[in-house]
């Protein structure tokens, strides 16, 4: 792992570790590098989330890039999903998106997708960060050679649109659904995609203000969206985060849809069509022990590789899986995009619940959900620090013990994440007391760790 780019591209809390001046450097380096790539200079596509500083991030990458030769396709407002989309679209080299994804407002990010719509191999990314990093100048272009910003390319977000539309076979009338656009990038293309549907859609936080991304909404806080389902009697309730790559559900008792559901549901749907390639779903290590059962009873392989979207895609694209996840919501479907995609998520999901005739309930109840707690341990923000606790020899013995004092019935999975300084205590058992003292144990033995 590099010292800036972690499982998600750059992230930071922004005036702190992620500045302008880190972003003009960005927007030169990642065009320097696809400009030897390519031999001449490229075509960058910049999309954003709703966040206060995405504009000033967005103008120092547009600065950058533009100042080293590169152009630049501006996309405003508009999920992450979509930029992929985009870029393959209208044939550029690159797409950045400014984006944090779930995080509060305080935090964004940078990453970049290739011209296929993929994220930058590491090799690349390794590429791009020895430059940003390294003291010499960039080679600043001068007269007709400075890039340009192309104008009037926001209406490009219909074509996205237009796509995911183009996904659903069926007739969605009659199905009433409730929709959380999280104050975020989906307030910007949610109400028109639906719109297109014969569906009674409504919509609550989809006015973004620039500090109210994620704020007490969204598939980080379902509360709200829950009791409003139930109150309100609906079909469904659909819930993205704030660049609308991920989505959770909750169906209309109130009880959450998760990323694990979600796939059991379409991933079934697509056996039965023999539209299922390998007969396999491809997981992550905390996909929970639900779904290892229900692939097992329906005669369906569950690959599990290690947490991020990224590496549930490379697994996908290695052997031709067609869906494939993360619990926490990223839904990767590689018939109709390269990354996971909230919006086309839920259009897959309505697309089986109309087809069965049967309430959101009763579908995800396929898929059992074990008592599962989540803890995360904050840690001070040093490099190497996360690094250090995984590696204690007393934290590796303890995990050992509480392993073997569930037997086979539960799982513990301890992990360091990948974009914030957090430690991550996962564990399922058969009991919701079972798995919330575990955890509990743990997370005090990582709080006081002396490394």
């Amino acid at each position: 792992m590099g010292k800036l780019f972690g499982t998600d591209g750059i992230r930071g809390i922004v005036g702190e570790n992620l500045t302008a001046e880190l972003a003009y450097r960005v927007g030169q380096a990642v065009t320097q590098v696809l400009t030897e790539e390519k031999g001449a200079p490229p075509l960058i596509t910049i999309g954003m989330d709703t966040r206060i500083s995405s504009d000033m991030l967005e103008g120092a990458l547009i600065a950058g890039i533009t100042s080293v030769g590169g152009d630049v396709m501006p996309l405003g407002t508009i999920p992450t999903p979509a930029v992929a989309y985009l870029t393959i679209k209208v044939e550029a080299d690159a797409g950045v998106v400014i984006s944090a994804s779930h995080n509060p407002f305080e935090h964004n990010g940078i990453k970049v997708f290739n011209s296929r719509g993929y994220k930058l191999s590491d090799a690349l990314e390794e590429r791009v960060e020895a430059k940003i990093l390294s003291p010499d100048p960039m080679p600043i272009k001068k007269g007709g050679d400075i890039g340009k910003r192309i104008h009037g390319m926001k209406n490009l977000k219909y074509e996205y649109i237009k796509h995911l539309a183009a996904t659903v076979q069926d007739d969605l009338g009659g199905l009433r659904v409730l929709i959380d656009c999280a104050n975020g990038a989906a307030a910007a293309t949610a109400p028109d995609l639906f719109a297109g549907f014969e569906i009674e859609a409504d919509f609550i936080h989809k006015k973004p203000n620039g500090v109210n991304i994620n704020l007490q909404c969204g598939s980080t806080h379902l509360d709200s969206l829950a009791a409003m389902v139930t109150a309100g009697r609906y079909d469904l309730g659909i819930a993205f985060d704030g660049d609308a790559d991920r989505c959770l559900m909750i169906d209309e008792k109130g009880n959450v849809v998760d990323g694990d559901k979600t796939m059991a549901v379409c991933g079934l749907s697509m056996r039965d069509q023999g539209l299922l390639t390998g007969r396999t779903i491809v997981g992550t290590v905390m996909s929970n022990l639900g779904l290892h059962e229900f692939c097992n009873k329906n005669n369906i392989r569950l690959i599990c590789t290690p947490v991020g979207d990224r590496n549930v895609l490379e697994k996908m694209l290695e052997f031709g899986y067609r869906i494939g996840g993360e619990q926490s919501g990223h839904t990767i479907f590689t018939d109709y995009a390269t990354t996971g995609d909230g919006q086309l998520t839920a259009l897959q999901f309505l697309q089986v619940l109309k087809r069965s005739g049967r309430p959101a309930s009763e579908l995800a109840s396929i898929c059992p959900t074990y008592p599962q707690t989540l803890i995360n341990v904050e840690l001070a923000n040093q490099p190497g620090l996360k690094e250090a606790v995984m590696a204690s020899q007393e934290l590796q013995e303890a995990i050992r013990r509480e392993e073997e004092a569930l037997g086979g019935d539960g799982r513990v999975l301890v992990r360091p994440s990948g974009t914030e300084p957090l430690v991550r205590v996962m564990v399922e058992a058969k009991t919701v007391q079972q798995a919330e003292e575990c955890a509990g144990r743990l997370a005090e033995l990582v709080k006081t760790l002396k490394i």
